[in-house]
């Protein structure tokens, strides 16, 4: 059986042996005239000329004009386009006007005809269509560029300038720019040139010299000759066309679209590219334009504005019920643009976080929403199967006469017309049409202009209250987009907080939180776009004050909630950690990585606040997150640390810095306002002095490191900060250097270092830096561990330690849960006692005490109440972090937080709560005084 390659050679046949479909002649006799002009045409090929010659004047003409090129071009078209691309780009410049006009009409001639008989796909016409503007727009840009040289009027140019136009690039945008060119377009460019290619003084003669360029190649294209014309050029997409040349500066272009651009402008350069000229400055014009297209935020406010161009265009041209004489295929209610608007703003709103959906073609743009799980599976078959259908009928209307319109035919002539060219039946062909424009109409409608929400009974009290009357002066609700937005959100909110359990209060919470957001119209078309985040809101602003308040400076968070994945389990510390380092390597600019890292943080500490306040994880559990999303930060965040350092200074010398968590940190149980203890650990391996533009000696190279790392880390950005960052655990504290030498350490922990050293050294952990010293450090402290001090002084140093405490800061308040006899402190440095007297060293509290039990100096009996005090007092500190910054005190907390923290900690209420905290912490202060000496006084 002969294989599609094989099939491509056999003369005559390679053509006929794809045709899937074929046009019937609507004038017979048209028909004919186009045979007579193929008398080598048989089979299937001469149907195909039959049918097309007879019912499309344009193409009757095309055939009978290049009958003998298109001879030779059928028996292997694959090939014929390349040959006559190589051969227009060998061409003189000074032939350029001619040649591309002949080889505007071979390229319309083969692509129709390919179309017509299904041998191209969709996708390769469109192709071929776009690879010949490219070609076209260069050549014409070139010959004209040359001119201006040749004639001494672009500064410091030669001819070795010619082939990138010295400076100068053509953007193709809309379908040009996406690969989708239809078989009539117009070509739609915006030309700018590279302004740092020349000195201030030449800067007018070259723009001068790039404007009649422009002119001239734009009038190689489209003027109307004996030939005919190439492609009919729009330059009108440039910024403000009415007052600035044709071809301005990327400078000047890059200025308008930061102070000026339009919500339309953005849509266009989604489909932006360079096709002619200085392409590599193009890509990195369009690189600067990424802030302006691609927003860093989930930009739900582009929905609006998509809906309001659509209305624009309903305005313009019509936009009624669906009757199909006259209808317009691109315009027209389920047509070709609603497609593509859908498409387009949905890569808005979420492009700036993604970059998978920053692609140009609308079917790719499909494909890849659905696989990120913006659109639903189906959804993108169906779409994508109208667009291609949409598109076939749309070049097909374009082919009968070469017009670029996008109407159906208006006459019954005209549409029986059509029919034949398509080689259908004009019913099945009308009834297809329609249900496919109404099937596009109906999934695209409702995501542009959703269904307004339905009426809610709300209570007077609520929707009569002084708190709601307020509402219009808050700054959130300043512009008049934010008021018409959150005037259909109002009746939805008001009627989901009465349904509260204690609506007054959710309403007051709620009130904090309106009255705190700066701006409202991304909020609320987020909210409406998402209804389901206005129920989250309520839950949180109802429990915490303090999250709303956060909430309301830090609205972004959200984002991540309709990530898609956003209630999914917990996804873990490496896996945070390789998230992070794929987003900062996108970035090249330090402050922005820095940022980029603060706004991802926010996002997932906030997802780590939502799971615990919903109940999706336990306090335990919770613990772990937030020490995940902590270390996979300084893992990703240090390495960039390091690199801009060693721009100045070299890299680092010897095997690296390790950083070493202590505290809560090292035991993985970290709340949602801990700070963050840390040490440095370096090992700079004899090696002297970094080897950079500025070498630094080793130990000031890593104690500067470490304090680039921790004003990294700590300094307040745009986005807030990462991290407070508390060094005092290292060797000396506050008098010791901020990084310390591994073989210092050494010697500090084996000679020097006190008790309460070893006992911080238990929970240590290295958390960032580089393997094999991370390693080496690990081993260093199961070393130092497994010999402990004699139990006796361990013990007398703890007493001793807890009566410092209590001096230094008294029993603790009846709420806090950490400090105060029996409480997390207490029990804490018990259970790193217990690590350190087992010469084991485990790390978690509850081990530690396990130890203990097994070291005989605490019954199993009382280890396991000293653990269950310290789950409780725990359960009570993340869930207290969580909803108030301050002291804890449940008569200020409302309903919400109250029932929170009674369900973290397995209570009733507040007063069955504070009776347990009491009784436990209580008999866990008893126990360990019991296991104690006196401490020395």
């Amino acid at each position: 059986m002969r294989n599609a390659a094989a099939l491509r050679h056999i003369g005559g046949m390679s053509f006929a042996s794809r045709t899937t479909r074929l046009p019937r002649p609507f004038e017979p006799d048209l028909g004919a005239e186009a045979l007579a002009a193929t008398p080598w045409a048989e089979g299937d090929v001469a149907t195909l000329i039959e049918g097309t010659g007879g019912t499309s004047p344009y193409l009757q003409g095309l055939i009978r004009k290049e009958a003998d090129w298109l001879h030779a071009a059928l028996d292997d078209p694959d090939a014929a386009l390349p040959a006559l691309f190589a051969e227009l780009d060998a061409g003189a410049p000074d032939e350029v006007d001619v040649a591309l006009r002949q080889a505007k009409r071979r390229v319309a001639l083969l692509a129709g005809l390919s179309d017509l008989a299904g041998v191209w796909t969709l996708e390769e016409v469109t192709g071929a269509l776009t690879r010949f503007a490219d070609l076209a727009v260069q050549k014409a840009l070139q010959a004209a560029i040359a001119r201006e040289i040749r004639r001494g009027k672009l500064p410091g140019a030669t001819e070795d300038d010619i082939a990138t136009a010295g400076g100068m690039v053509v953007l193709a945008m809309g379908k040009m720019g996406a690969f989708e060119l239809n078989y009539s377009s117009d070509i739609d460019l915006i030309c700018l040139f590279d302004e740092t290619r020349f000195d201030r003084d030449d800067f007018h003669e070259a723009r001068s010299a790039f404007v009649r360029a422009t002119r001239r190649m734009s009038g190689s294209l489209g003027d109307l000759t004996g030939e005919g014309y190439v492609f009919r050029t729009d330059l009108r997409l440039r910024p403000d066309p009415a007052v600035t040349p044709v071809c301005i500066s990327m400078e000047a272009a890059e200025r308008y679209y930061e102070s000026l651009g339009r919500a339309w402008e953005r849509a266009a350069y989604i489909k932006a590219r360079p096709c002619a000229g200085d392409v590599e400055a193009g890509e990195r014009f369009l690189e600067t334009l990424r802030p302006f297209v691609w927003r860093r935020h989930l930009d739900f406010a582009a929905i609006q504005d998509a809906h309001d161009m659509r209305l624009r265009y309903r305005d313009k041209h019509g936009h009624g019920a669906i009757t199909l004489p006259g209808h317009d295929m691109k315009l027209g209610r389920g047509g070709i643009r609603e497609i593509e608007f859908f498409t387009q703003t949905r890569q808005i709103i979420a492009g700036g976080r993604d970059p998978e959906l920053r692609v140009r073609g609308t079917v790719d743009g499909l494909r890849v929403l659905t696989r990120t799980g913006w659109v639903p599976q189906g959804v993108t078959e169906k779409l994508t199967e109208h667009y291609r259908a949409h598109r076939e009928i749309e070049h097909r209307v374009q082919m009968l006469r070469d017009a670029q319109t996008h109407q159906l035919p208006s006459s019954d002539p005209e549409f029986d017309r059509l029919a034949a060219l398509c080689g259908r039946d004009r019913a099945e062909l009308e009834q297809d049409l329609k249900r496919r424009l109404e099937e596009v109409h109906e999934l695209t409608e409702g995501f542009f202009a959703p269904d307004a929400p339905c009426e809610t009974d709300v209570p007077d009290e609520i929707e009569r209250s002084e708190l709601v009357a307020r509402w219009p002066n808050y700054p959130a609700l300043r512009s008049g987009r934010a008021v018409e937005i959150f005037k259909r959100l109002k009746p939805e909110i008001l009627g989901r907080l009465a349904k509260a359990a204690k609506p007054q209060e959710a309403l007051a919470a709620f009130d904090g939180f309106l009255a705190g957001l700066p701006a409202g119209v991304q909020l609320f078309s987020l909210f409406e776009a998402n209804p389901q985040l206005i129920d989250l809101l309520i839950d949180i602003v109802s429990t915490s004050p303090d999250l709303a308040r956060h909430l309301s400076r830090n609205s972004s968070v959200f984002d991540a909630v309709i990530g898609g994945d956003f209630f999914s389990p917990w996804p873990g510390a490496a896996a945070l950690t390789a998230e992070l380092k794929e987003i900062l390597a996108r970035e090249g600019d330090y402050e922005t990585r820095l940022d980029m890292a603060r706004r991802w943080q926010k996002e997932w500490h906030f997802r780590a606040g939502v799971h615990l306040l919903r109940g999706l994880s336990e306090p335990e559990e919770a613990g772990e997150h937030y020490a995940d999303l902590a270390e996979a930060s300084l893992a990703a965040v240090l390495p960039v640390v390091q690199e801009e350092f060693a721009r100045k200074h070299g890299s680092a010398p010897g095997r690296g810095a390790v950083v070493v968590g202590m505290g809560s940190l090292g035991a993985r149980r970290l709340h949602a306002l801990s700070d963050l203890d840390l040490i440095s650990i370096y090992d700079p391996d004899g090696v002297e002095a970094s080897d950079g533009r500025r070498p630094l000696p080793a130990r000031q190279y890593y104690a500067r490191l470490t304090q680039a790392a921790i004003t990294a880390m700590t300094a307040p950005m745009a986005e807030g900060k990462l991290y407070e960052i508390d060094m005092r655990l290292r060797p000396s504290g506050n008098q010791g250097p901020v990084a310390t030498s591994l073989a210092s350490f050494r010697s500090y922990q084996s000679e020097q270092a006190w008790v309460w050293e070893h006992l911080a050294l238990t929970r240590a952990r290295v958390v960032a830096g580089p393997a094999p010293l991370a390693e080496d450090v690990e081993a260093l402290r199961a070393t130092l561990l497994a010999s402990p001090p004699p139990r006796d002084k361990v013990l007398g140093e703890l007493a001793t330690m807890r009566a410092r405490i209590a001096a230094a800061k008294g029993q603790g308040a009846v709420w806090d849960p950490k400090i105060g006899r029996g409480r997390m402190q207490d029990i804490e440095l018990t259970a790193q006692a217990g690590a350190l007297l087992s010469g084991q060293a485990p790390r978690r509290t509850t081990r530690g005490l396990a130890m203990a039990a097994r070291e005989g100096w605490l019954s199993k009996a009382d280890a396991d109440h000293l653990a269950a005090t310290y789950r409780l007092c725990w359960s009570l500190q993340i869930g207290a972090r969580l909803i108030a910054e301050g002291a804890l005190d449940p008569t200020e907390l409302g309903a919400g937080g109250c029932a929170f923290l009674t369900r973290l900690t397995g209570t009733d209420g507040p007063d069955e709560l504070r009776e347990k905290l009491s009784e436990m912490t209580a008999r866990a202060a008893d126990i360990i005084d019991a296991a104690l000496p006196p401490p020395e006084t």
